[in-house]
């Protein structure tokens, strides 16, 4: 046979998981699809790759198999059952992983092995001629771009000591392209001196003495290593899809209205029996004001005076939803999402416990989120203050929304 692959896929990945995800970066999904697939769909269609050997962590059965299934039954599928072997574990560092993987296709026999990263999904026909194409010459080859920023050198305070000619650097990315019987023989002398944590495989042949040569890669191979390359490679992926929304916005409203005569209070939307209503140019729903000025708070928008004056009689005795769904709808215009509401409602009476599931209810469907995401607390002022004395309620939210980040 003359070409295997390796694709090292057994890190923990841990600088690019998102804050809901415990999986390594490798498992997570850009475009739809696992990164380790989309790593390993690049391998399965080039006609020079015979067999590749996926290193995997003890612990990723599972997000393997999820991972790859789609190869194993899409257009892929011939390719996937004739050439992906059954995965073998890694070890405690990068290079045991790849050992493991050497090892593991002995019997295939190879006469060169490529070695890739599973988080280097943007790998292409080209280079992998490239490497090919050098192995005819050389035993050891690495795929690298030229460094195109000014380097520094500093101290351990961070003072600048030199600037270093970057004519001569290079940035080593993968594949990293061998002979297969000395790579592996490297490999195997390393690890029997317990020298376990090159960190990658042309520092092994640099290691025995053979000249590793460069063969061009490109910008676009980057691994992916942290929230920042994952969302640069969806945008790789799909140019036309929105931004991330993973610009967080916090906003804090707050109101006050005070007592007049009637027979109920509305709050959160929701009418409630009480001795007295709330005075104010529209429907005074305390709750609703404060929520509609701490979402307006959070896009920089002004407040519901801006854009409700009560000096404009339209709005007299107007309710108050209108106005939240005003703020609403200049989140979405934004390209955003309100993440979560807050309230608090300060006031001596009426008892607002009874009727908080019904404001959460009102006020989750009025913004369209779930009602988990709306929280509604009361509290006293220890008869302290004009709601001490019974005089008015007060209302204090907070609302964060989240936008999709833009280039400043």
């Amino acid at each position: 046979m003359t070409c295997a692959a390796i694709i090292v896929a057994a890190g923990s990945g841990s600088r690019a998981r998102r804050t809901s995800d415990t999986v390594a970066k490798q498992y997570l999904e850009i475009g739809g699809k696992a990164v380790l697939l989309r790593t390993l769909e690049q391998f399965l269609a080039n006609d020079q790759v015979e067999r590749i050997q996926v290193v995997i962590g003890p612990e990723d059965d599972t997000l393997y198999s999820a991972a790859i299934a789609p190869a194993l039954s899409g257009p892929l599928a011939t390719h996937a059952q004739a050439k992906l072997l059954p995965p073998v574990y890694g070890g405690d560092t990068r290079q045991i992983s790849v050992l493991n993987g050497l090892e593991a296709i002995k019997m295939e026999d190879p006469h060169y092995v490529l070695i890739h990263d599973a988080a280097r999904p943007f790998i292409t026909d080209t280079i992998l001629a490239r490497c090919l194409a050098s192995l005819k010459e050389h035993k050891a080859c690495l795929v690298a771009t030229p460094v195109t920023d000014t380097i520094k050198k500093v101290n351990a305070e961070g003072a600048i000591l030199e600037t270093i000619d970057r004519s001569t650097l290079w940035s080593a990315q993968t594949p990293q392209a061998f002979d297969y019987p000395f790579i592996l023989q490297a490999h195997e002398k390393a690890f029997s001196q317990k020298l376990h944590n090159f960190t990658d495989d042309a520092s092994v042949a640099e290691w025995v003495g053979e000249p590793v040569h460069i063969v061009e890669g490109s910008p676009s191979n980057r691994k992916l290593t942290s929230q920042e390359d994952l969302t640069m490679a969806e945008t790789m992926i799909n140019p036309t899809a929105p931004h991330p929304l993973t610009d967080i916005r916090v906003g804090t409203g707050y109101d006050v209205h005070a007592f007049d005569e009637g027979e109920a209070v509305i709050i959160g939307g929701i009418a409630i029996p009480h001795s007295h209503k709330l005075k104010g140019h529209s429907d005074a729903d305390v709750g609703l004001h404060a929520i509609t000025d701490a979402i307006l708070g959070a896009i920089a928008d002004g407040d519901i005076g801006t854009h409700f004056p009560p000096s404009d009689p339209q709005w007299k005795g107007a309710a108050s939803d209108l106005f939240l769904k005003d703020a609403m709808r200049r989140v979405t215009e934004r390209g955003g999402k309100l993440s979560n509401i807050d309230m608090t409602i300060i006031c001596e009476a009426p008892k607002i416990g009874p009727h908080r599931p019904a404001m959460r209810a009102s006020i989750a469907q009025i913004c369209q989120i779930s009602i988990d995401r709306v929280s509604v607390k009361a509290t006293t002022s220890e008869r302290l203050g004009f709601t001490g004395r019974k005089e008015g309620i007060a209302a204090l939210a907070t609302a964060t929304v989240r936008l999709p980040e833009q280039d400043d």
